[in-house]
C-alpha cells in the first residue's frame, strides 16, 4: 500500500498487487492495482469493502475527483476498493505497444486470460490479503454485473452481498442470441433519435454523402469511412448520449470560400466518442464476454448481414451499437496491430465456462440489481430471465434511467438497491 492521498471529502490509498496471468498455470505474474477509498467520518478505517467492478470489458476505474455521486452513498457504509480490472488503467495495461515483443499466437494466448474468470480470481487473491476472514461487497456497473455473475458462480463464499447496475448477463445465449437483440434495441434508438431531432436525418445523409465523395483524415491519422462513422451510435443508449451524436453532427460540415468542408472541431471530437482506439480489450475481447466452450466467430458482423438496415452502403445509413465488427482492425491504427491475435480469438473453441447454473440455483448471498427497461447494451429480457434462475436474487426494474444510471443518479440508485438487500420496501 502506497501513497495517502486526500480528495475533495475522502482519502485514498493505493494498492498494487502481484497475481498470476494464468492460475492454472502459475508462472507469468501480472501487476493488479486498486484504489481504496475512505470517507472522513471517525471509524472510516475499520468499515467492510465494497468493491467496484467496472463496466467495459477493457476499462479502467473511476477516477473520483471527490466525494461524490453513488461513492457519497456507499463510503457512509463502506470503504470502497476502485479495482483496474487486469490490463486496463495501473493493472498491467494492454496495448498495442504492449503486446509488439509477442507474435499473434502468442497475443491471442495472452490476451485469453483477461476475461471475468481471472478478473473474480484476482478479486479473491486480493481479499485473501485485505480481508481474509470477511466477506465483501461488490457493486458491478455493466460488465461488472457480468463479473458478479461470474463471481456468484465460481467463489460465493467470497462474497456478503452483490449490487448490479444494469448488468445481468444471460448464463446460456450464444453471442448470435446477443447480438440478434440488441441490434433491435439499436433499431428503436436509431428511430428514437431521428424522430426526436428533425434535422438530424439531412444532417447524416449530408455527412454520409461528403464522405462518400471525399477521403477524410481524423485527427489521429485514421481514415473517417462511413462504417466509422456508424459506430458512433453506441452513445445513443446513454443518458445525455443521442444529444452529444447531434451537436457532433450538427458541426460537422462548414462552408468556406473553397467550398464545404469537415469541420477541423468534429474531426477532433469525433475520436473522444469512441474508446476502441484507446481500450484495446473492450474490442478484442468484447464478444468473448458471451462465450462459453465456443466460438463467437465474428457474431455481431454475421448478424449486421442479415439486417440491410445496418448496411454502411445503405441509402439512409442507421447508426451501430455496441458491436465490434472485424474491418475495425484493419482501419483503426491502434488495433491493426493486434488483427491476427484478434483472427484468432474470434476463432477460439473452448473457451472456458464462466457461470454454473446449478451453483447459480443454490444462491445464498443477497442481490440487489437494477434493470434498465430500455437498455441498449444488455437485454432486459435476458437479464430477467437470468434473474428468475437465481434466489435471493431481487430486481428493481425501471425505466428512469439509460445504461449510464449509475453516472447520472448513482446516489439515489444505490440507495434504492442496499433498501432491496436489506428488504426494505423501495420508496
Amino acid at each position: 500500500m502506497t501513497a495517502l492521498n486526500p480528495i475533495e471529502g475522502a482519502v485514498t490509498l493505493k494498492h498494487f498487487f502481484e497475481l498470476p496471468l494464468n492460475y492454472q498455470q502459475p508462472g507469468t505474474t501480472i501487476q493488479v492495482f486498486a484504489r481504496q477509498m475512505r470517507g472522513l467520518q471517525a471509524g472510516a478505517a475499520e468499515l467492510p469493502f465494497l468493491v467496484f467492478f467496472q463496466g467495459g470489458p477493457g476499462f479502467g476505474a473511476l477516477r473520483p475527483a471527490a466525494n461524490s455521486g453513488w461513492l457519497k452513498r456507499i463510503l457512509k457504509d463502506y470503504r470502497v476498493l476502485l479495482l483496474d480490472q487486469r490490463g486496463t488503467g495501473l493493472s498491467s495495461p494492454i496495448s498495442y505497444a504492449s503486446l509488439a515483443h509477442l507474435d499473434s499466437a502468442q497475443q491471442a494466448e495472452y490476451l485469453s486470460h483477461f476475461r471475468a474468470d481471472n478478473i473474480v480470481r484476482d478479486a479473491e487473491a486480493i481479499r485473501a490479503q485485505l480481508s481474509p476472514d470477511t466477506p465483501w461487497t461488490v457493486l458491478g456497473q455493466s460488465f461488472g454485473g457480468f463479473c458478479i455473475l461470474r463471481y456468484l458462480s465460481a467463489a460465493p463464499e467470497g462474497l456478503r452481498a452483490a449490487l448490479i447496475t444494469g448488468g445481468i448477463p444471460s448464463v446460456s445465449r450464444s453471442a448470435d442470441e446477443v447480438y440478434q437483440a440488441t441490434f433491435k434495441r439499436t433499431l428503436q434508438k436509431n428511430n428514437d433519435f431521428f424522430s426526436r431531432f428533425s434535422d438530424a436525418r439531412q444532417l447524416t445523409d449530408n455527412l454520409v454523402t461528403y464522405l462518400r465523395q471525399h477521403d477524410v483524415t481524423l485527427a489521429n491519422g485514421d481514415k473517417l469511412t462511413v462504417e466509422m462513422l456508424q459506430l458512433i451510435g453506441i452513445n445513443l443508449g446513454m443518458e445525455q448520449g443521442a444529444e452529444s451524436v447531434y451537436y457532433l453532427l450538427e458541426q460537422a460540415l462548414i462552408e468556406t470560400p473553397s467550398g464545404q468542408t469537415l469541420n477541423p472541431l468534429f474531426l477532433a471530437q469525433f475520436n473522444q466518442m469512441l474508446s476502441y482506439h484507446t481500450n484495446p480489450i473492450y474490442a478484442i475481447l468484447h464478444e468473448s464476454i458471451y462465450c462459453q466452450q465456443q466460438a463467437s466467430a465474428w457474431a455481431a458482423h454475421r448478424v449486421r448481414h442479415t439486417l440491410p438496415e445496418f448496411a454502411s452502403d445503405a441509402e439512409a445509413i442507421l447508426f451501430t451499437g455496441e458491436m465490434v465488427f472485424p474491418w475495425m482492425f484493419e482501419q483503426i491504427a491502434w488495433l491493426k496491430p493486434l488483427q491476427a491475435a484478434a483472427e484468432k480469438l474470434a476463432a477460439k473453441t473452448d473457451w472456458p465456462m464462466l457461470y454454473d447454473i446449478e451453483k447459480l440455483q443454490q444462491n445464498t448471498v443477497s442481490v440487489a440489481a437494477a434493470v434498465y427497461s430500455n437498455d441498449m447494451y444488455v437485454e432486459r429480457q435476458f437479464s430477467e430471465e437470468t434473474a428468475a434462475l437465481v434466489p435471493n436474487l431481487r430486481t428493481w426494474v425501471t425505466s428512469e434511467y439509460e445504461h449510464n444510471g449509475l453516472r447520472m443518479d448513482g446516489e439515489h440508485i444505490v440507495d434504492k438497491l442496499l433498501a432491496l438487500i436489506s428488504g426494505n420496501k423501495l420508496r
